[in-house]
């Protein structure tokens, strides 16, 4: 089949080597440089074989040296590296979800922060319990906020969200001992379990690991993406653009970058003030363009249109392009090689949060009762930049595509609900999606999600396994830099339908939907979470036996290995095209690439070779197809 409407990876390429020419006539270095510089990379530390938890090491295990000094063996020691691995990026994901609880609190109809969607809220009230009949919305707000923020840290129970999942898939959680309770506490306890003279039994440092897994997936993101739309609207499809070229060489051009909406939907509100649009064309441009990377891209892009400039591996583009009057961060995932660099051109620099100081920026701390002002601060500043440009080194390639984004679980309800008069009760069914997997008209779904990592060809495994997975009927629903890579080129415009095989054609002309369902941000993956339990749940099976894999293609991340977790603990087989330093202990190996099928009813499939993984992937829905008889 041809896909020569697409954006090619030879285009980008093209594209990157012209932004590189302008970093060497700069004489600023970039991530490609870096790479060169750190190859090859160690290989202790590449098979997890390596320990410095204490100072009587660092130790590396050897043939010569089988055991650490403290007489933890290669096993151990791989299973506390991966456990402190999946500690930390659930760490980073639920904290991400306790600064958006922390935003909902402090709510108020006169306030910077308001309640958007009061549905949402209200229904989440009923689910944990809270009375909201006669009570002003902004109360129920406050409970809601504090019910949450208390799962951080509440002393006895488990998580509330877990109650959304299956009965069955609860009961195994259960019975395996890997049921979450306070989120803080598995961060704490894998934290605990890895330090010197504890845990080295790899099996109890894997179960850890999907806990603590769970306690990200079922708690700190579900909460991060649940209380955004309460604050901010929950999303709805919605058109925009993606690639470099959205920068506009006659306007002032401020990306937002990391993954907090908070700062971001500040950003945007300030773009559109008339007051500010006019002292942009004071100072020279035709106005204000807001553009996005990361998955801060992904949160207002789905909530607003706002044009998706690049991924992660793309942050230094926009920057090259000389045409970034200000690039505004607030956590994670952000270079600090931006700061340097900025400095070879006019661009600002601007950080927001003490969670992420980063030398050679500007610090403006942001606050929620000091939102508005500092939103209004960074604009001004990024347009009384604009006169600063040096107008030799401006160059915008003019690569982009049309995107529609905002696939929320509500969303994709609706769409299937539209077609098919389905409707059963106010929120909807998965019905007429399962109802098309049975008939074979979809084969499957793939869930895919994850960073790029310059280990492999940025967005090339992404692209070329959507391509792949799409002529064979099978839906891919898609977050975080996954997404972005798709919209890059062109995947999630509704005319790629006809690349599709004719059933996954057939189905995105009639609901009208592209082929590739953005669904959000990193931690928005939680969505993908409930649309598997509310698929489960309309079909009458387990979550394990869905004719649906989660595929993490370029994943760098602790949050990757996290999410790895809490996907497969939920039954649903993940497939990886960069290997989680495990391979140093054919233990914890084992344990995780076929010991966990045992366990939660699915496991990690790791291979680096692009034609296996998607062919792995089609086998894998068909032999589920198979097992249900459909």
């Amino acid at each position: 089949m041809s896909w020569e409407l697409l954006i090619s990876p030879e285009e980008v390429d093209k594209a990157n080597q012209e932004l590189l020419q302008t970093a060497e006539k700069v004489g600023a270095d970039t991530w490609q440089q870096r790479v060169a510089n750190q190859t090859p990379h160690c290989g202790f530390g590449e098979s997890g074989t390596c320990c410095r938890i204490c100072s009587m090491g660092p130790c590396r295990i050897s043939k010569k040296a089988p055991r650490g000094i403290c007489g933890c063996d290669i096993h151990g020691i791989v299973a506390r590296n991966y456990l402190r691995f999946t500690a930390g990026g659930s760490a980073t994901h639920s904290d991400h979800g306790r600064s958006i609880a922390h935003t909902l609190y402090n709510a108020s109809p006169d306030g910077n922060y308001k309640v958007t969607d009061s549905e949402k809220l209200l229904r989440i009230a009923k689910e944990w319990g809270i009375e909201t009949e006669n009570k002003d919305i902004y109360d129920v707000a406050h409970e809601v906020a504090l019910v949450g923020l208390n799962e951080y840290g509440k002393p006895f129970g488990n998580l509330l969200f877990t109650q959304r999942a299956p009965k069955a898939r609860q009961a195994i959680w259960e019975s395996q001992d890997i049921l979450p309770r306070a989120i803080d506490r598995e961060v704490s306890q894998a934290m605990h379990m890895t330090h010197m003279g504890c845990s080295s039994d790899p099996e109890a440092l894997v179960r850890q690991s999907l806990r603590a897994g769970l306690s990200d997936g079922w708690g700190g993101s579900m909460m991060g993406t649940e209380f955004s739309d309460i604050l901010f609207g929950t999303p709805r499809p919605i058109d925009t653009e993606a690639n470099i070229g959205v920068l506009e060489e006659d306007m002032v051009n401020i990306i937002v970058h990391g993954h907090d909406p908070s700062l971001s939907e500040m950003i945007v509100f300030y773009a559109n003030d008339p007051e500010m649009i006019a002292y942009a064309k004071e100072q020279g441009a035709k106005g204000i363009n807001i553009a996005g990377v990361c998955c801060t891209s992904n949160e207002v892009a789905m909530r607003h249109g706002i044009p998706m400039a690049g991924n992660f591996l793309a942050q230094e583009n926009v920057v090259l392009t000389g045409a970034c009057e200000a690039i505004v961060v607030d956590v994670q995932c952000i270079f600090p090689a931006l700061g340097p660099l900025s400095k070879c051109f006019h661009t600002k620099f601007i950080t927001t949060s003490p969670i992420a100081r980063i030398p050679d920026s500007d610090f403006i701390e942001f606050k929620e009762d000091t939102a508005a002002e500092n939103a209004k601060a960074i604009v001004k500043m990024a347009i009384e930049n604009f006169k600063n440009r040096k107008p030799e080194l401006v160059h915008i390639p003019k690569q982009k595509s049309k995107a529609t984004v905002g696939y929320s679980v509500e969303a994709i309800k609706k769409c299937l609900d539209g077609v098919t008069n389905s409707h059963v009760d106010e929120l909807g069914t998965m019905k007429p999606l399962v109802d098309a997997v049975k008939s074979g008209v979809i084969r499957g779904a793939v869930a895919m999600v994850g960073c790029n990592n310059p280990k492999v060809r940025q967005d090339v495994y992404h692209i070329e396994l959507m391509k792949k997975l799409l002529e064979n009927d099978i839906l891919v629903v898609v977050t975080g830099c996954s997404a972005q890579a798709a919209a890059k080129v062109g995947l999630m415009d509704k005319e790629a339908a006809k690349y599709c095989g004719e059933g996954l054609k057939r189905v995105c002309r009639l609901v009208g939907i592209p082929p590739v369902l953005h669904m959000g941000s990193c931690v928005d993956i939680s969505r993908m979470m409930v649309l598997a339990s509310d698929i489960a749940k309309d079909w009458g099976i387990e979550i394990s036996e869905i004719p649906l894999v989660g595929c993490a293609p370029e994943w760098m991340s602790e949050k990757a290995v996290s999410i790895g977790n809490y996907v497969v603990a939920t039954g649903i087989d993940t497939f990886l095209g960069v290997d989680p330093y495990t391979k140093g202990s054919e233990q914890v190996k084992g344990f995780l690439q076929s010991g966990l099928k045992r366990w939660v009813g699915a496991n990690f499939i790791v291979n680096q070779d692009l034609d296996m993984l998607s062919t792995m992937m089609i086998e894998h829905i068909e032999e589920k197809r198979e097992a249900l008889g459909i």
